[in-house]
């Protein structure tokens, strides 16, 4: 999903109905094109042809260094899953030999509960409490896929050995930003040697969706049911454990009245999955601990002026407070 300001003139439309005819998709005209809004970097615009609805998702007019790649990587994930269970939107067609990149999928009939809830949803607490099972049961859905869907996609050798020093250099690399005094993480130090000395001996790699949590989750109007995960920028295949541990870092079932416990959405994840939970913890302190980094570069670029200070602030106030549960974990783990 996209930034609030989507220019549709982006998208050369009788280019594109030039290149749907050779996909062999339904002709004519190209009608109600409009933006779809929500909150990742790239381009998402909904139109209709032949009767059939569309999404097309394809770069940002300013693209990031690797914004086709991202796409790429996304379109073939997509293409894999489209022949599983998997609750992801379902690739339509896809280019991807020239630049920019971009594919169709089929709209997601579905709501995102982080921006409210629809009245079914609203006025049963038995619903709400079935939604978060469901979140865990679509990721255990995602982790049941073979890595061997697809071969060369990522590093999964030495995946977990990595995290650790692929991240502390992340947030070393923020020194560099100007004016950024540094980071002032209590907790940091310690949470690494933790990570380090706790690390899981083994894993069974697969797909990795890389950003699991409620915002990126689309529900069935009908229903308790994931009607899609979406946005898979940071797909990957790694330890699919991660993106767990990622959902219980992210959890506030105060958010949501209603929401099963942290402990209840670990227990049905157990029920449907063979994955060894017993490290959970460390992959949940593992997910505090990037996602943590990953917000604190924001902080750090507010500093120099490339981000708004109040955002940098509030996003500086979140990576404590991870940093804070992640503590929590350790000092419950024996």
């Amino acid at each position: 999903m996209t930034s609030t300001h989507i220019d549709v003139n982006l998208v050369d439309f009788g280019v594109l109905g030039a290149w749907m005819d050779e996909q062999g998709l339904p002709g004519g005209e190209i009608t109600g094109a409009s933006p779809v809004l929500g909150g990742t970097q790239n381009v998402m615009i909904r139109f209709e042809r032949g009767g059939v609805p569309y999404i097309l998702r394809r770069p940002p007019r300013h693209q990031r260094a690797k914004s086709n790649e991202v796409l790429r990587r996304e379109a073939r994930v997509l293409g894999v899953l489209r022949d599983t269970p998997v609750a992801a939107p379902r690739l339509i067609a896809a280019q991807t030999a020239s630049e920019p990149v971009f594919y169709l999928m089929e709209p997601v009939d579905g709501f995102n509960p982080t921006t409210g809830l629809p009245p079914l949803h609203a006025g049963d607490p038995a619903i709400r409490f079935r939604m978060g099972l469901e979140a865990a049961g679509a990721l255990a859905e995602l982790g049941r896929v073979p890595a061997a869907t697809l071969p060369g996609f990522g590093r999964p050798e030495g995946f977990l050995e990595r995290q650790v020093p692929r991240w502390m250099a992340e947030l070393d690399s923020y020194g560099k930003l100007d004016g950024y005094p540094g980071p002032d993480i209590p907790g940091l130090a310690e949470t690494a040697e933790w990570l380090e000395r706790n690390r899981p001996a083994s894993f069974t790699p697969g797909i990795m969706h890389g950003d699991y949590h409620l915002a990126n989750l689309m529900f069935a109007n009908d229903g308790p049911r994931v009607a899609a995960i979406v946005d898979w920028e940071m797909c990957t295949i790694g330890d699919p454990l991660l993106d767990l541990g990622w959902l219980l870092a992210t959890w506030n079932a105060d958010h949501i009245q209603g929401l099963p416990s942290a402990r209840e959405i670990t227990a049905y994840y157990a029920e449907l999955s063979e994955r060894d939970l017993s490290s959970i913890d460390w992959y949940t302190v593992l997910a505090c601990f990037k996602l943590g980094i990953v917000l604190e570069g924001t902080h750090a670029r507010s500093f120099a002026g490339k981000a708004p200070k109040d955002i940098g602030d509030l996003l500086h106030a979140t990576t404590l407070a991870l940093f804070d549960r992640a503590r929590s974990i350790r000092n419950m783990t024996v």
